[in-house]
């Protein structure tokens, strides 16, 4: 697993965790439980913190990063992620804040202080601007990500069963190598 610290500061990983061998986490980063990262994702807290919730799944070449405190910008931007949020493949997550049962759709880019409330879907392709707010309950879509219309009883019902399909395809993983955090 490409799991390693940097400047003293090492990963922390919750109770049964799966790393893919080809991922990389790196420094100041905090994995709930049941978490998972995907082949080829980068999740990368060298320079802020990046504090990821339970049963969250990082899939294939997305890249969780932060930007640091300079006076550029003051304080820097962690990224932090809720509970049962889904991160699909080549997302961008970059100094923000992601709330719980929330999906990122493939190739979304969320950018430095942005905010992504609780129940909400970004559609494949979308950009989250700087500093943008997307409010609890909604479907957002674009670039800029706009919102669409408001979230379907099915489609807030589909949000925590995905990331528990995400937690079984990981235990699957973990049974079929023999190991685990």
């Amino acid at each position: 697993m490409g799991i390693r610290s940097f400047k003293d500061k090492a990963p922390s990983l919750g109770q049964y965790v799966w790393v893919d061998p080809s991922a990389q986490v790196i420094g100041d980063v905090t994995l709930g439980d049941d978490c998972s990262v995907w082949p080829c994702a980068v999740v990368r807290g060298d320079m802020h913190r990046i504090e990821i919730g339970r049963r969250v799944s990082i899939q294939d070449n997305a890249v969780l990063h932060i930007t640091h405190d300079s006076r550029f910008n003051p304080g820097g931007f962690p990224l932090s992620i809720g509970d049962d949020v889904t991160i699909a493949h080549q997302a961008m997550l970059h100094g923000c804040r992601i709330g719980s049962r929330v999906m990122i759709g493939m190739q979304a880019v969320v950018m430095d202080g942005a905010v992504i409330e609780d129940e909400v879907i970004l559609a494949a392709g979308s950009l989250v601007p700087p500093g943008k707010t997307l409010k609890r309950g909604y479907l957002y879509r674009g670039r800029p990500a706009t919102r669409v219309r408001p979230l379907s009883a099915e489609e807030l019902e589909f949000l925590p069963y995905v990331a528990g399909n995400y937690v079984r395809l990981k235990d699957d993983y973990i049974a079929d190598s023999g190991t685990g955090a």
